[in-house]
C-alpha cells in the first residue's frame, strides 16, 4: 500500500490532542510518578509520529500502531482503576478522538 502525503490538519489535531493529554497527565496529582511517565510516553510517541514519518519509511506504521496501542491501554487502565472525575472523562474523550484520528491516518 502506498502511503498518502501527510495531511496537515490531521497532523495538527493529533499534535494538539496529544499535547493536551500529556499536559493533563504530567500535571495530574503531581508528582505522581506513573502519571508523569504516562505523559512523557505521549510526548515520545508524538515525537516519533512527527519525525518518524520521513525517517522510518515503511516502518512508520508500526510507530503509529504503538501510539494507538499506548493510548488504548491508557483508556483501558482508566476504565479499570481510574477515578471518575470530570477531568478524567474529558481526558478520555480527548484520547478516544486521538485514537480515531490515528486509526484513520493513512500517511
Amino acid at each position: 500500500m502506498n502511503p498518502r502525503p501527510p495531511q496537515p490538519l490531521r497532523t495538527l489535531a493529533i499534535a494538539l490532542l496529544t499535547l493536551a493529554t500529556a499536559a493533563i497527565h504530567i500535571s495530574l496529582l503531581f508528582p505522581d510518578f506513573m502519571f508523569i511517565l504516562n505523559g512523557l510516553g505521549y510526548l515520545v510517541f508524538l515525537g516519533t509520529y512527527l519525525v518518524g514519518r520521513g525517517r522510518l519509511g515503511e516502518h512508520f506504521r508500526w510507530a503509529r500502531y504503538g501510539f494507538i496501542a499506548y493510548t488504548g491501554l491508557t483508556i483501558l487502565l482508566w476504565l479499570l482503576i481510574g477515578a471518575r472525575t470530570p477531568l478524567g472523562y474529558i481526558t478520555k474523550i480527548i484520547e478516544i478522538v486521538l485514537v480515531g484520528l490515528l486509526v484513520t491516518d493513512r500517511t
